[in-house]
């Protein structure tokens, strides 16, 4: 199937072409032709299948551009992951010379001038939901012209703090509105919430058998927790990686551990989500611009990322939910790319690993380290000399201790005697 038998004009697919996007994935194929017809959706398939695109398209097709009022709303748990659409948004806008205006509104940058902005007229509203509510509740934002609402990283965004503000978003808007969110990983209370608020929505999983993007290999280190760093050392000497992200599940350690590989000469940069919104920015275009390879983030930090270039993961923390190795994972590989997820772990956490290879159908493979190659097996155990060759090792050791205790000290050596004439 192409974008033309999908429905797309010429402008569009002109436009897809200028990004080297010709084919339409499978959550593409899927989701478009409903979302255009009006439908409610619910859309899960891997990171980096083109979920955005799927959602984006059928929404800038549906939009009136004559019409200036706000008609539809993007929702992103992330500061970054609102910019990537947005830029995404710009890209379409410009190469395809549609007369689109959008708008980002996140938390943490000036209200007066995003109210600003909003007296512009935009028909497209980007942006995180604690802001947005807070704009439609100052009525800055008519609710009632919004037509459509997207909300991308659904699990994350229903399933948090967020949760509230997304719901009251949706309330605010008239019964009529579309609603469609989409994510990697749906969890059993996301699907609840999402079906009390459509109207006979549409499940659409691509792989959902698999929910792993299958272009990325699984390995994991076994380390004792305070050994983790000096593995991590030898790992990225051993990989030498174009661009990583190493994960953390606690934000205050992240800087520390950044301290730690600036002075073992690593180019690395924190990520999380309590840094100011500039050093966050300044973070991500100095990693796409290659600057820096080691992006050190937490999982709120580095929620929707896609940077294509990322060709490694490392957990140096294994995350606390089974949802988070997928985003995590999902990472790298982006599109038909490859990608490699290590993990580095403790004897506590071989259980969870077990887990996560049961449930997303995957072979997370035991690997090790010697003298800066990677090696297959989680000990060095077949290095080691076998029992009887270590036996035989310890009987001879005993038996020449004993024998150095048993000999008497040397006497001095005799004096020789001058020769007589």
């Amino acid at each position: 199937m192409t974008f033309a038998q999908l429905g797309l004009p010429a402008e569009f697919i002109g436009a897809l072409a200028q990004e080297n996007i010709t084919a339409p994935t499978d959550i593409q194929r899927q989701t478009i032709p409903l979302l255009t017809a009006g439908k409610d959706v619910i859309g899960q398939s891997v990171t980096g299948s083109g979920k955005t695109l799927a959602y984006l398209l059928p929404l800038m097709l549906k939009i009136d551009t004559s019409r200036k009022e706000a008609q539809a709303v993007i929702l992103a748990p992330t500061h970054e992951l609102v910019m990537q659409i947005y830029q995404q948004t710009q890209r379409l806008t410009q190469n395809s010379q549609l007369p689109l205006k959008t708008v980002v509104l996140m938390g943490e940058s000036n209200i007066n001038n995003q109210i600003a902005k909003l007296k512009e007229k935009p028909q497209l509203i980007i942006g995180t939901a604690g802001r947005i509510l807070d704009l439609i509740k100052k009525r800055k934002i008519n609710a009632q012209t919004i037509k459509t609402i997207i909300i991308d990283e659904v699990d994350n965004l229903l399933d948090n703090t967020n949760g509230p503000f997304v719901l009251e978003i949706i309330k605010a808007t008239q019964k009529d509105r579309q609603l469609a969110a989409f994510s990697a990983s749906l969890s059993d209370n996301t699907l609840k919430l999402l079906h009390e608020q459509m109207k006979s929505p549409h499940l659409v999983r691509v792989n959902s058998q698999i929910v792993m993007n299958p272009h990325i290999e699984h390995y994991y280190l076994v380390s004792e927790q305070r050994g983790k760093f000096e593995l991590l050392r030898k790992l990225l000497n051993a990989t030498t990686p174009k661009q990583a992200l190493i994960f953390l599940n606690d934000g205050q350690r992240i800087d520390l551990l950044c301290d730690k590989l600036k002075y073992h000469h690593h180019k690395a940069s924190p990520l999380f989500g309590n840094m100011d919104k500039e050093e966050r920015q300044k973070a991500l275009k100095d990693f796409r611009q290659g600057k820096i390879n080691l992006l050190v983030a937490s999982d709120l930090g580095a929620r929707g990322l896609d940077i294509p270039d990322i060709t490694h993961i490392i957990n140096m923390d294994f995350p606390l939910e089974a949802n988070e190795y997928i985003h995590r994972a999902g990472r790298t590989a982006r599109g038909h790319r490859h990608g490699i997820c290590f993990s580095i772990v403790n004897p506590t956490e071989l259980a969870a690993l077990r887990i996560y290879q049961r449930e997303f159908g995957i072979t997370i493979n035991p690997v090790h380290l010697v003298k800066g190659k990677i090696l297959s097996g989680a000990t060095k155990d077949h290095y080691h000399k076998s029992a009887a060759e270590k036996a035989a090792v310890k009987k001879k050791s005993v038996a020449k201790k004993s024998s150095q205790t048993t000999k008497k000290p040397n006497s001095p050596a005799p004096k020789h005697r001058q020769t007589e004439q």
